[in-house]
């Protein structure tokens, strides 16, 4: 990984390791790794994580999730998970962090965190020209499209097992924005989704995963390639 002479925040602690998974990724496979690596993290002192991944189209159901937005079952599997939030969707165009950072080294503030994962994700998009904002009441990264409406573009959603945090973030690049569809994404109906491909970017994979990987370690601390 680079290394930028720009201090870190005070939210940064140990050097964190880096996975990158070039296929797709079975829901059930990642959760077992993740669920397996906080263990090991929390007990026996292992190396903080961030995974880069896609998985297949799917749909994950959070702890708040509303039977009534999911507006297609069939559509694709659905996958109960103990993360924050509600119905959200996964699939290929998508990329998907993972993110395993040890919140006893952190200060024990989950608030803390997930600001930190939202600023982490404006600062990103900040660099190819998406005004990436919060909104009030609403979990995740918004911007405002050409037309005046309102769409996410990003979403986020962890869970914190021994005070080690897991599941993530996931960012739009150029998703099919249909698969949406089978459900409300987040519980929102009245705000659609967005994409960088939607707004008119030609961003590729790679150009996103560098921006991302330079903007974490800004903020939480150095990367070691796995």
């Amino acid at each position: 990984m680079s290394t930028d002479t720009q201090k870190p925040s005070s939210y940064s602690a140990d050097i964190i390791t880096l996975r990158e998974s070039d296929q797709l990724v079975a829901y059930t496979d990642a959760v077992k790794f993740m669920e397996n690596r906080v263990l090991e993290i929390a007990t026996q002192g292992k190396a903080e994580m961030i995974w880069f991944l896609q998985h297949p189209p799917l749909y994950t159901a959070g702890t708040s999730a509303n039977a009534a937005d999911l507006v297609d079952p069939k559509k694709f599997e659905v996958y109960k998970t103990g993360r924050g939030g509600q119905y959200t969707y996964h699939g290929p165009g998508q990329r998907v962090v993972y993110v395993m950072l040890d919140l006893k080294k952190r200060g024990r503030d989950v608030r803390a965190l997930v600001c930190a994962l939202e600023d982490w994700i404006i600062e990103t998009l900040a660099e190819f020209g998406i005004k990436g904002e919060r909104r009030k009441g609403r979990v995740g990264v918004w911007v405002e499209k050409p037309d005046g409406s309102e769409a996410k573009i990003a979403a986020l959603g962890i869970r914190i097992r021994k005070w080690v945090s897991f599941h993530g973030i996931s960012i739009n690049l150029n998703p099919d924005l249909s698969h949406f569809g089978g459900i409300v994404p987040c519980g929102i109906s009245e705000h659609g989704v967005t994409s960088f491909k939607d707004m008119g970017l030609g961003t590729i994979m790679e150009e996103l995963d560098v921006a991302l990987q330079r903007h974490f370690e800004k903020r939480f601390g150095p990367l070691v390639a796995e």
